[in-house]
């Protein structure tokens, strides 16, 4: 009986994983590709397929680190049961599902890191505050960085003296740079390390010194250079597939920083009960959001679409290159991030360099209240859920 119990735990906590998964997929990797939408740039349809199948490669590649601290870096001197990762699963799936529902602004790291820290508080785990400290500084960053970076950027868009053939392929220039440097599980990398960066790899076969340094220039030199001969041929066509790479990169950044959420809590279950690899379980994740984005996208895509066509292609630019450089910043210290956070913060640093945010400060402040209620919240759900199911299987 006890096994039976497991394996059904087991299977309720996979379907638990994908269904969280596939919210995600439908939810916090649709953005990405709003501009280029409401830019007339690619039609919905095919954004959605896109989205689907750079969010996936995003989870596969670069899904491992956020992941591993959702699933074992919240709680010390105890392990994740099957039990315990089907009531973390099933807590912020609640919420998520509530804040979809509702249309309260609920962040899907904020619900699922404070569900894995109560359930692992009522396992009888011990807190750990050094991990919680980092977590909660990124966090409080992320406002005034995601909304800085895009105010410098709108600002740079909208100088009369910096003419778009050269604004828009310097920012094309630095996404091109910070590409180069993505750690990623696909790239041959040195004896003591899991991924590498295409800089990095080159660097392994010409071990000279600036070789890294090198191989960035090289990426943004032939990035600006593409978009450049775009925007010279047509000022519209250069932002438009300016609008398209981006959201692509921030698609795919989306997949690896949000996969964690939802396969996080079975790390302990599938890793070590079970004893599988690491990469089928970011594949499952990756399934379900590929499913998410596929089946569920299109229509959330043409209602944020109509959202960033008032905003303006150049007001959406200066929200997506902050998310890019944030969520990949995140994934490489391992930190669960709301992408919803990011862009928000940055559609409002863009509108002020217009002098004028076009979001109500009650807004914002209700916004904030919500995400800090969600994590307080979820930590009692999680706890009192946990003590509840094991209470009745025990």
């Amino acid at each position: 009986m006890a096994g039976l119990v497991f394996w059904a735990l087991v299977v309720f906590a996979t379907v638990t994983g994908l269904v969280t998964a596939w919210t995600l997929g439908a939810n916090s990797n649709s953005p990405p590709f709003a501009p280029a939408i409401g830019a007339n740039a690619i039609s919905t349809m095919r954004a959605a397929f896109l989205i689907g199948i750079l969010a996936a490669l995003g989870a596969l590649t670069q899904g491992g680190s956020i992941s591993e601290t959702v699933g074992a870096g919240l709680i010390d001197g105890v392990q994740i049961t099957s039990l315990a990762a089907t009531t973390g699963l099933l807590t912020a799936t609640l919420f998520m599902a509530f804040g979809i529902y509702s249309g309260y602004p609920v962040p899907a790291a904020f619900a699922t890191t404070g569900a894995m820290v109560g359930v692992g508080l009522s396992l009888g785990g011990a807190p750990v505050f050094d991990t919680y400290r980092q977590i909660a500084t990124f966090w409080v960053l992320v406002p005034p960085v995601s909304g800085g970076l895009a105010y410098l950027t709108a600002t740079i868009l909208r100088r009369d003296d910096i003419p778009e053939t050269v604004g828009v392929p310097l920012l094309a220039a630095v996404v091109g740079g910070i590409v180069a440097n993505v750690q990623l599980s696909v790239i041959p990398a040195p004896a003591d390390a899991t991924q590498n960066s295409i800089a990095g790899f080159f660097a392994m076969l010409v071990p000279l010194p600036g070789i890294t340094v090198l191989a960035t220039a090289l990426a943004a030199v032939a990035s600006f250079l593409f978009i450049r001969r775009r925007t010279q041929q047509s000022v519209d066509k250069g932002i438009k597939t300016f609008l398209v790479v981006l959201g692509s990169v921030v698609a795919f950044s989306s997949g690896g920083s949000q996969v964690g959420l939802a396969t996080g809590p079975l790390e302990n279950l599938y890793r070590v009960e079970l004893g599988l690899p690491g990469l089928l379980l970011l594949g499952l994740g990756a399934v379900g959001i590929l499913g998410g984005a596929w089946m569920g996208a299109p229509r959330l895509l043409q209602a944020t679409a109509r959202e960033y066509a008032q905003l303006g292609v150049r007001r959406s630019i200066a929200a997506l290159v902050p998310g890019f450089i944030i969520a990949q910043t995140a994934i490489a210290l391992g930190i669960p991030i709301s992408f919803n956070n990011i862009i928000i913060s940055g559609v409002i640093g863009g509108g002020l360099a217009g002098g004028s945010a076009g979001v109500s400060r009650r807004k914002i402040g209700v916004t904030v209240g919500f995400w800090i209620l969600t994590l307080v919240s979820s930590v009692a759900v999680g706890f009192g859920l946990y003590r509840a199911f094991a209470t009745v299987l025990g």
